[in-house]
């Protein structure tokens, strides 16, 4: 690889603000974050970047997603206004 054109890349906290739950990975964001850092469970510091949403409050990954029934609703529609002939 060619030097001084790639980004940091090391550990960095990932916070779910809605959930509350922090978890530890690595990745290149800790040079954009800002400055701001948290004391891990290792007692380590690390860059902290907060999320709006990840795994633990995601709805499709807590099993709280809404699934539509989209046969009902293309029956519903064809019975409303009718099938139209082919082309």
């Amino acid at each position: 690889m060619r030097k001084a054109i790639h980004p940091a890349y090391g550990p960095v906290v990932f916070r779910d603000r809605a959930a509350g739950h922090a978890f530890l990975t690595r990745s290149t964001l800790s040079a954009a974050d800002g400055g701001r850092t948290i004391e891990w469970e290792d007692g380590n510091t690390y860059p902290v970047v907060d999320v709006e949403i990840s795994h633990v409050s995601h709805p499709f990954y807590t099993g709280t997603a809404r699934v539509l029934d989209q046969a009902g609703r293309v029956e519903r529609f064809e019975r409303r206004y009718g099938k139209r002939g082919g082309a």
